[in-house]
């Protein structure tokens, strides 16, 4: 599985890929909102252009995701031109997030714009990365329109069957995979019983039909999430720094290093100077 760091803040970029283990990168207006204002408070001030720029030169040939801002056909593919058009030649590296249903409102004429944006900018040989995907039907649509990469976004789907029936809860919180029955009930929404089991459908999905595409699990809250979604066999899935920085971690890791470091003897320490 690939993994990609979901963060818009420079540092945290750098500081995951000289760990060695970061394939490429997604953003979101939000994300990059957060890191523009963190580096304004500390007196870091450029433009939103020279920001991109030292973004993808910060992440070399890894793809990145910039995603547009309007929710019309035509506003989405002129948005997604730009900034393909005006930041690839860096590092050629740059995807077009593109929402798979931009619609405001439910049957405002425009819920197909997405696609009809998707399509038009595949066509066009730029790469799109179809975002909010939170049903399997989604998936196939995106897929079918030729988008590079389709994202359905597990935790926030398990944050919707958990306020579906009330429960309170934490963003980090973990929802098991399998579902949460209550009542002897299982919790479903057509169908999909967890933000993994959306994952895994779509990556049946994609792969049962032989769309060229990858399944970029997003919206990842903890790293119990991310066994669960390695275990669907998903391509991709792009991680919080907070989480990357987490699945490091165990205490028994730690208690072995305290007593391997005590257990070296003197001549073995000898061998290195």
């Amino acid at each position: 599985m690939k993994i990609f760091i979901d963060t818009a803040k420079l540092s945290e970029i750098e500081e995951a890929i000289s760990w060695g283990i970061v394939d490429g990168v997604t953003t979101n207006p939000s994300l990059i909102k957060k890191a523009v204002n963190f580096y304004k408070e500390k007196g870091e001030i450029f433009s939103m252009g020279e920001y991109i720029e030292r973004l993808l030169s910060v992440c070399g040939d890894r793809p990145v995701s910039l995603e547009v801002i309007s929710s019309d056909f035509k506003s989405m593919v002129r948005e997604g031109k730009f900034l393909y058009e005006r930041f690839n030649s860096i590092n050629d590296n740059v995807v077009i997030k593109i929402p798979v249903s931009p619609s405001m409102k439910e049957e405002d004429g425009e819920e197909f714009d997405g696609l009809k944006a998707i399509k038009k900018l595949s066509d066009d040989g730029i790469p799109v990365n179809a975002t909010l995907i939170m049903t399997p039907n989604q998936a196939l649509l995106a897929a079918k329109a030729g988008a590079r990469y389709i994202s359905p976004f597990a935790g926030r789907i398990d944050d919707y069957l958990r306020k579906s029936i009330g429960i309170t809860f934490e963003k980090g919180d973990y929802f098991p995979g399998e579902g949460l029955s209550v009542n002897e009930i299982l919790i479903e929404d057509d169908g999909v019983v967890s933000g993994v089991d959306l994952v895994a459908r779509s990556v049946d999905i994609i792969e049962t039909y032989g769309f060229e595409c990858e399944v970029i699990a997003a919206s990842v809250r903890n790293r119990v999430q991310v066994i669960e979604l390695l275990e669907t066999g998903v391509h991709i899935a792009t991680i919080p720094f907070h989480v990357l920085k987490d699945m490091i971690g165990h205490e028994k890791t730690l208690e072995g290093m305290k007593k391997f470091t005590e257990d070296v003897v003197p001549e073995y320490k000898d061998l290195f100077k």
